[in-house]
């Protein structure tokens, strides 16, 4: 794992997502290296092939300097703005242990008093350091990214994420210390669509946590993304598998028939699909 560090110019950057005003990324790069993220993208900006993706972490040392500067901007310019925590990085990866990063804007965010809504969508446990903060911010909300209720399963995409049944627990120790959460079921792995009580299982055990809403969105197979799952799921599955996931995955017959059994899953459990429906792009 290659660590560097680097100045940046910004922290706070505008966002075109559909639930967020403004993005944070504390990091370039993502030591959890899943096979499906988007964000491989972001390599081009610092020289790095999309096959280098989860092998590098660009540390951005003068993050929380830039933070002091622009969250009173960004209150002067929309008080009531929606931040979102990792749109294109894991912002509580491992390098935060040691950097503090997000922590420490956080803390401005505290500070400051922001009245807006700061949303943190994460795979790290390392997310419980900070409840304290979490705390003290007027509204805040903290995701887990949920793809699977198998570790073997979640590894084989995430391949070094924090095991997913670690993820459901730090759901059931946030909502217990009455910290707002949702969970990310993204990307629903297509290979749901052949193993529905699976995938009614992820479901289940987000409810059991105690979290009740949800974001859920398809995979996306952008160009980067397929260049890196490609050659993987043709050494490593059967040709079923394979399949599902280049040939059909984003066929509008195969996310019809799954978002059927997905929104049934969902009045089963009474749950509430945030947006309104299953995502088709983005994070």
């Amino acid at each position: 794992m290659k660590i560097v560090e680097k100045i940046a110019k910004s922290i706070i950057t505008p966002s075109k997502l559909p639930d967020a005003d403004y993005v944070i990324n504390p990091y370039i790069g993502c030591a959890f290296s899943c096979k499906y993220c988007y964000a491989s993208f972001m390599g081009r900006f610092i020289n790095k092939s999309i096959e280098g993706w989860g092998n590098y972490v660009y540390i951005k040392t003068n993050a929380v300097e830039l933070a002091e500067k622009e969250v009173d901007k960004l209150i002067k310019k929309n008080a009531n703005a929606k931040v979102l925590f990792s749109s294109v990085t894991d912002a509580w990866q491992g390098v935060e242990q040691k950097y503090k990063l997000s922590r420490e804007i956080l803390k401005i965010f505290v500070k400051k008093n922001f009245q807006g809504q700061i949303s943190i969508l994460t795979k790290s446990p390392l997310i419980l350091r900070d409840i304290d903060l979490l705390k003290k911010l007027k509204n805040v909300r903290v995701g887990l990214t949920i793809t699977s209720t198998d570790d073997k399963v979640s590894r084989f995409l995430e391949t070094k994420a924090p095991n997913v049944l670690r993820r459901l627990d730090t759901l059931k120790k946030l909502n217990e210390e009455g910290v707002k959460t949702y969970a990310f079921i993204g990307p629903i792995f297509p290979h749901f669509i052949n193993d529905i009580d699976n995938l009614d299982k992820i479901f289940k055990n987000i409810k059991e946590a105690g979290t009740n809403d949800i974001f859920v969105e398809h995979l996306n197979l952008s160009s980067s993304v397929l260049y890196r799952m490609k050659p993987f799921l043709l050494n490593e599955c059967s040709q079923e598998v394979y399949n599902i996931y280049i040939k059909n995955s984003q066929s509008r017959e195969h996310k019809e028939k799954l978002n059927i059994k997905i929104i049934e899953i969902i009045n089963k459990y009474n749950m509430n699909l945030m947006l309104g429906k299953v995502i088709e792009h983005g994070k």
